[in-house]
């Protein structure tokens, strides 16, 4: 067991780490760059030139891994799950980040588009999860049993589809998605593990190895952007693991960083339409702090250590 999960981990990290040079060449011949709003701060419209859609890589990597080393994870059910959601809100985002980079805009695919696909998505896995699994939530500490029945899909909706676009939202600065989502993923491995999770343990250690390789050229100052390809697909495979191992409460936790950024934009927008006023100097709230007067890297790294924060406090949760 120790020896498939470091093997995962290990074979992930090599093959990103070789294959992303590549990928990084051939997306700047064909001119798949990053296309910046034209209200992104004046300093980020330099990364225009920047190729997008490296998520392609770090989406297909722990796929292959995963089957490679559990071949026997195609005949498990929770296990396809969540790399069918790995993969599922991946194609949303390549569909997204293929429109914007065509279109040389900003716009990709339209919201309601974009909805209705997640829709579909969190629907089908609903579907599939509850054929053998329970659709109660348990309070930690307490350990009150609530008993959701058909009210769980409004849960896994709301789950999958604010998961992926909170990811999608913290996508911002050089390596702060990347690094946050490698941070949450590790509390899951213990307790997929706990269950005798074995394929989907296997398959979150890949999808982390892929992320650390992924990290060595997206960090300061990134040669690519994971763009909508890998924020949706790792949101995605949040919210599933979430799901399958009955984690639904400390998966918020654990995603603190992102509830946080997606609470900053909603807080933001709902303000100025009603108020006129702003709450905070920009949104997303990484952006802040640099208008604030810190350095890139300096909020990428307080927003790693509170995500580190989340994640202790978020697998204490878990395992209490």
């Amino acid at each position: 067991m120790f020896l498939t999960l470091v093997g995962a981990f290990g074979v992930s990290l090599i093959v990103v780490l070789a294959t992303m040079p590549l990928l990084i060449s051939y997306l700047h011949k064909i001119n798949y760059n990053q296309t910046v709003s034209e209200y992104s701060l004046e300093e980020y419209k330099q990364k225009q030139k920047t190729p997008t859609m490296g998520g392609i890589v770090f989406v297909l990597t722990p796929l292959a891994v995963t089957l490679l080393l559990q071949p026997g994870a195609i005949r498990d059910l929770q296990a396809m799950i969540v790399m069918l959601a790995y993969v599922g809100y991946g194609l949303i985002g390549f569909l997204d980040d293929y429109i914007i980079v065509i279109r040389q805009n900003n716009e990709g695919l339209k919201p309601r588009y974009k909805f209705f696909l997640q829709l579909v998505l969190a629907v089908l896995f609903f579907f599939m999860y509850r054929q053998n699994a329970s659709t109660d939530v348990i309070l930690p500490f307490l350990e009150w049993v609530i008993p959701l029945g058909g009210l769980y899909m409004l849960l896994v909706f709301f789950m999958f589809t604010g998961a992926s676009n909170a990811v999608n939202l913290t996508d911002g600065m050089d390596g702060l998605a990347a690094g946050c989502s490698f941070l949450a993923f590790a509390p899951f491995v213990m307790f997929a593990l706990q269950q005798d999770k074995l394929a989907i343990a296997t398959f979150i250690m890949a999808v982390m190895g892929s992320l650390l390789g992924f990290l060595k050229y997206n960090s300061h100052p990134a040669k690519i952007f994971m763009g909508d390809t890998g924020s949706l697909a790792l949101g995605g495979a949040l919210a599933a693991v979430g799901m399958i191992l009955k984690q639904e409460i400390a998966v918020v936790v654990i995603g603190g960083v992102f509830v946080w950024e997606t609470l900053c934009v909603i807080i933001q927008i709902s303000s100025v339409k009603l108020r006129g006023k702003r709450v905070f100097r920009y949104t997303p709230i990484h952006y802040s702090f640099v208008l604030g007067g810190m350095r890139e890297t300096q909020v990428v790294l307080m927003f790693w250590i509170l995500q580190l924060v989340c994640t202790v406090a978020g697998f204490l949760i878990g395992v209490l």
